[in-house]
C-alpha cells in the first residue's frame, strides 16, 4: 500500500484493502481472546487463593462468555472456501399451497432479515413479488457482510412449517413449504462464460408493497438463461441499466452455484449417498402446533424456543451444519 503506484488500479487496490481489513479483523480478534484468557487465568489464581464466592461466580460467567466467543472465532476460521467471505444472494420461493405457503415465505423473510441485522449485515431487496392476499410469491435479498455467504449457505434447502392456519376458518392444521436458495455475490472479474445468444431478456414495470419497489417505467429486468432455465429478476433500481447489471451478477452467481451443486452430486454418487431432491427432502421443520419445536433434519438439533428462532436466532443451526460439513 505504500507503493506510489498502488492507487493506479482502483479495483485492484480495493481488493488489497478488503483483504487487509479481513486479516486485521482476524488478528485483532485473536489478540482480544488471548488477552481475555490471560485475565481469566489471573482471576482463577485469585479464586484459588481467596475462595471468594462472588469472584468465583464472575469467573464462571466470563469463562462462558469466552467459550462462546472462541466457538464463533473457530467457526469463522473454518470458513475457508473460495467465496465464503462474500456477500450472499438469498432467494425465497413458496411451495404449493397459495396464501398459506406465501405467508410462510414472508415469515422466513423476516427471520433472515432479523438474523442479518443482529450480525450487523446490510440487507438490500433486489426483487420482491407480493402474494395476492398475504405473504410473498418470491423475494431476492442481497445480504452484505463478511462471511455472509459462508454462514447462509447452511440455509439452502426446503423449510417446512406445521401450524394451525390463520387463513382457515375451521382452524385446521396445515403443512407449508418454502425453498431457500443461497449464492455468493461474485465480482465483475470472475470469469463465467455466458453466451449472449443463450439469454432471453425481458423488461417490465416494477411492483411491490410500495416505496422503492414501485416505479412508473418498465425498469425491472428478468433474464432467462435458456440452457439451464435459470431465471433472475431485479427491480431494486429505478434505472433499467442498473437492474440489468445487477441481474447479470445474480445470473453469474446462480450458474456458479449450479456448477458447485453438480460437483457435489458427483461426489455423493461416488460415496454412494442418495438424497431425493424435492419437497420431501426438507432440511428443517418448524412445528407451531400441537407442540412447539424446530428440528434440523441434517444435524438433529432441536430447539423449543420457536419465537426466538423466528426472530433470527438461527446461529445454532448454522453452526451445527457447518461443523458437520467440516468433520
Amino acid at each position: 500500500m505504500v507503493d506510489p503506484s498502488f492507487w493506479d488500479n482502483q479495483k485492484e487496490a480495493q481488493k488489497v484493502i478488503d483483504e487487509l481489513n479481513s486479516v486485521k479483523d482476524i488478528v485483532q480478534a485473536f489478540d482480544k481472546h488471548s488477552e481475555n484468557l490471560e485475565n481469566l487465568e489471573v482471576s482463577y489464581e485469585l479464586v484459588k487463593e481467596e475462595a471468594d464466592e462472588e469472584l468465583r461466580q464472575d469467573l464462571e460467567k466470563e469463562l462462558l462468555t469466552l467459550t462462546d466467543a472462541l466457538n464463533d472465532f473457530e467457526l469463522m476460521m473454518l470458513l475457508s472456501e473460495p467465496y465464503d467471505k462474500n456477500n450472499a444472494i438469498l432467494e425465497l420461493h413458496p411451495g404449493a399451497g397459495g396464501t398459506e405457503s406465501q405467508d410462510w415465505a414472508s415469515m422466513l423473510l423476516r427471520m433472515y432479515t432479523r438474523w442479518a441485522e443482529k450480525r450487523g449485515f446490510k440487507v438490500e431487496t433486489l426483487d420482491y413479488l407480493p402474494g395476492e392476499e398475504a405473504g410473498v410469491k418470491s423475494v431476492t435479498l442481497l445480504i452484505k457482510g463478511h462471511n455472509a455467504y459462508g454462514y447462509l449457505k447452511a440455509e439452502k434447502g426446503v423449510h417446512r412449517l406445521v401450524r394451525i392456519s390463520p387463513f382457515d376458518s375451521q382452524n385446521r392444521r396445515h403443512t407449508s413449504f418454502a425453498s431457500c436458495d443461497v449464492m455468493p455475490e461474485l465480482s465483475d472479474d470472475i470469469d463465467i462464460d455466458i453466451n449472449t445468444e443463450d439469454l432471453k431478456i425481458d423488461t417490465y414495470r416494477a411492483s411491490g408493497a410500495g416505496g422503492q419497489h414501485v416505479n412508473t417505467t418498465d425498469s425491472a429486468v428478468r433474464i432467462t438463461h435458456l440452457p439451464t432455465n435459470s431465471i433472475v429478476t431485479c427491480q431494486s433500481e429505478r434505472s433499467q441499466i442498473k437492474n440489468r447489471d445487477q441481474a447479470m451478477k445474480m445470473l453469474k452467481a446462480k450458474l456458479y452455484q449450479l456448477e458447485i451443486d453438480k460437483q457435489q452430486e458427483e461426489v455423493n454418487e461416488l460415496r454412494g449417498e442418495q438424497k431425493e431432491i424435492g419437497w420431501g427432502s426438507q432440511i428443517r421443520s418448524y412445528i407451531f402446533q400441537p407442540y412447539t419445536m424446530i428440528k434440523d433434519h441434517r444435524t438433529n438439533i432441536e430447539v423449543g424456543n420457536v419465537q426466538g428462532v423466528m426472530d433470527g436466532d438461527i446461529d445454532q443451526f448454522i453452526d451445527g451444519y457447518l461443523r458437520q460439513q467440516i468433520n
